[in-house]
């Protein structure tokens, strides 16, 4: 076995030594030759490539198909950003629909009424969400304002499409507002154009349910909801959302706010309401003491109550 072995090493091993020896000229030739800066030369070198290169596609084939994946890449990038470009200039274009159904609204209302006294306008500051804290248990926000900025619990915020939540927890230089669709949420609204009052209850959900509904055959899908002011806490006419019936067979609310993208919240500066002291005061003024001269000689005038000189 040995003994074949060497034989067969005997007759490759200059075999192989030629091959090796062949190729290096072969390849030396090449570079010289191409190397030759000549006409005839160029004209060789010009009739190899193109009888070369037509058979080489295949090779090029994955360089081509590589170069178009990036050149779609690109492209998806492109229209990627501008569908984020589209979606703000939409949120922006809501937010004004928003505002354009409110004041066609309150003009609607004021060609009605007559020397009718509005609320004074709401102020709002504007903060930057920091962190978002919530958790399967508790949905809420984080805003760089705080008390230094004058905020204070139970102010509204919203982020120009509709109400978020409201303030609850306020620290220096920061302050935690409580989502709408947390589970401690309460908020009051009224259903338009039925006024139907209810009370839009968080649990955890992306859509909150209505309790407290007074006649569920008077709310239709596609209502809006606002605030209601009930309690003092939000001021009224807030959007909050519309409502939807849920796969529960449920009066939702799909909220307004987009809480997907919640980087700037504004926080409505609200003053609570003027608290009345004395009711007798607001239903009819006080009544001064009348002085009547009685019909005999008494020379004094009496002063008589109020009751007895309507006598």
């Amino acid at each position: 076995m040995a003994r074949h072995t060497h034989e067969r090493e005997q007759y490759t091993r200059p075999v192989r030594r030629i091959l090796v020896g062949t190729l290096v000229v072969l390849f030396l030739a090449i570079f010289l030759f191409w190397r030759i800066d000549g006409p005839r030369a160029e004209r060789i070198r010009a009739q190899i490539v193109d009888q070369v290169v037509p058979s080489m596609d295949w090779a090029l084939l994955p360089v081509t198909r590589l170069s178009g994946m990036v050149d779609n890449f690109h492209s998806y990038a492109r229209i990627h950003e501008q569908n984020r470009q589209l979606r703000r200039e939409l949120q922006q274009m809501k937010a004004w629909k928003e505002a354009a159904l409110q004041l066609e609204q309150e003009n609607a209302k004021l060609l009605d009424l007559n020397k009718v006294r509005l609320d004074p306008k709401l102020t709002f500051i504007t903060g930057v969400v920091l962190a978002d804290s919530g958790s399967p248990f508790r949905k809420s926000v984080l805003l760089n304002i705080g008390a230094r900025d004058g905020i204070q619990d139970g102010w509204a915020a919203t982020d120009g499409l509709g109400l978020v939540g409201r303030i609850s927890g306020v620290g220096r230089t920061s302050s935690r507002v409580v989502l709408l669709t947390d589970s401690n949420s309460r908020v009051p609204v009224a259903i338009q154009p039925s006024g139907q009052r209810a009370i839009v209850a968080g649990d955890n959900s992306p859509a909150p349910p209505l309790d407290f509904l007074e006649s569920h055959d008077r709310v239709r899908p596609g209502d809006r909801i606002v605030t209601s002011g009930d309690g003092g806490v939000l001021p009224a006419g807030l959007l909050v959302g519309t409502a939807v019936e849920g796969a529960d067979d449920r009066l939702r609310v799909r909220l307004a706010a987009d809480y997907e993208r919640l980087e700037f919240l504004r926080v409505l500066r609200s003053a609570p309401a003027e608290g009345i002291a004395a009711t007798g005061g607001l239903v009819a003024p006080a009544r001064e003491k009348q002085t009547v001269a009685l019909p005999s000689d008494a020379s004094d005038i009496v002063a008589l109550p109020p009751e007895a000189a309507d006598g």
